[in-house]
Formats: C-alpha cells, structure tokens, sequence
C-alpha cells in the first residue's frame, strides 16, 4: 500500500533531504489535502514539533478532521497520543519518546500501550549508518534497528522504518533491508526513505511491506491517483 505524505515546517508543506536541506514548499495545504483524498491512510508529520521548535497543532488538526492519518512529531507524551486520537488521528507514530541514555524505554512503551491501545501505536524506528536516530533525526542512539522491533514489538501495533540517508534523494529503497526488517516481526512494516517508483511500492506490496512516498509525489515521479 502506499502512504502519502504531508510533512509541515514552519506552517507550510515542505519535503526535506535527510531531514535537513528544504527542496521543496508549499502553501496550498488544502490543495494536498484534495489531491490525497482516498487514500486508506496519508502520513502526516509536524516537523517543529519533532525539531522541538514549536508546533503546528491547528494544522494538523485540519488535516485530522478531513483525512485518515497516522501523525507524527513531538509525540512524547501519554497524553499528547490520546489528544491526537481523539481528535481524528486514526494511529499514532512514536519515535523519541521510546528511546532514552538507556536505549529502549519499554516501560514508556508500556504506558502508551495501556492508554492508547497497541493497534493504535506505530513505533518509528528512524535509522542512521545502522542505529535509531531521535529527535528529527539529530541526536544518535545506541539501539540497532533489529533491537527496538524486537524490543517494542510487545507494545505496538506497527513499525515505521525510515532510512534516513535516502530521504528525500529519490534514489531508490533497499529493498532487501526491509525484507530483513520484516523477517524479524510479526508487526506491520511501513517503510520510508527514497522511494522513487511505483514499481517499487508495488514489490514491497508483494511483500506486504506498506510504503511511505512523500518527494517522488512531490516532483511527480508517482502519480497520486495511482493506489
């Protein structure tokens, strides 16, 4: 399945680079809303609010009210999860707040699962040379990406895997590293970070592997109306 994505920085659609060169914005959030409509799920992320820079809580809101999303960004509380399914998010991505100076923190994960709900929780694992990156993706963690699913599988319903260095190159996606990813858990896999095809979104299809597409749509390399 593909997933598309709206990342908002600053109050406006934008696509990064690694998560750091801008290369693309956009003032017509409504015009992206329109253009997703149909989709059975549209990532939604607020960057400032995972850079902790503020927020773009009206924003999100607007699109919560009128599109199914899985939203991300600066979710660090038990109460912010619930907050966001209450008001429209259909699942919720975690990604700092699971990771401490420890490594994973399953009993955080815990909480969130008790509150929220399992199925309602994907757990972000976003990955640089072979660890978990936080913080929009600037700090570095300890953890390998095998070790957090192993560890937070017990605590949610799905994984989100970000390669980290393709994003937003449009150079492709390893395929292989997903279906390795894949092998070690009986959790749904979504996966980001370069994708460029909708060849390739419909060979990790046939893998049961979800797709998030955010600068191949953008530049029109995918064709939106295509599911």
């Amino acid at each position: 399945m593909l997933i598309p994505s709206i990342d908002i920085l600053g109050g406006r659609v934008v696509q990064l680079e690694q998560g750091e060169r801008l290369a693309l914005a956009s003032d017509d959030l409504d015009g992206w809303i329109a253009r997703f409509t149909g989709f059975p799920v549209v990532q939604l992320i607020d960057l400032d609010a995972a850079m902790s820079r503020g927020d773009n809580a009206t924003l999100v809101r607007r699109v919560t009210s009128t599109l199914p999303c899985q939203v991300g960004g600066g979710i660090r509380t038990v109460d912010r999860a619930a907050d966001l399914l209450d008001t429209g998010a259909r699942f919720v991505i975690l990604g700092s707040a699971l990771f401490g100076p420890e490594g994973v923190n399953v009993e955080l994960a815990a909480q969130f699962a008790a509150a929220c709900g399992r199925d309602a929780l994907i757990a972000a694992i976003d990955t640089r040379g072979g660890r978990v990156v936080t913080h929009g993706w600037t700090r570095a963690s300890s953890v390998s990406p095998i070790d957090a699913l192993l560890m937070l599988e017990p605590y949610v319903g799905a994984f989100l895997y970000t390669d980290v260095e393709r994003e937003g190159l449009l150079q492709g996606f390893d395929v292989a590293a997903a279906a390795a990813l894949q092998r070690s858990t009986s959790r749904r896999l979504i996966v980001a970070g370069g994708i460029r095809s909708q060849q390739e979104v419909d060979e990790l299809d046939r893998l049961g592997i979800d797709a998030v597409v955010g600068m191949a749509i953008y530049r029109g390399l995918i064709d939106v109306g295509t599911t």
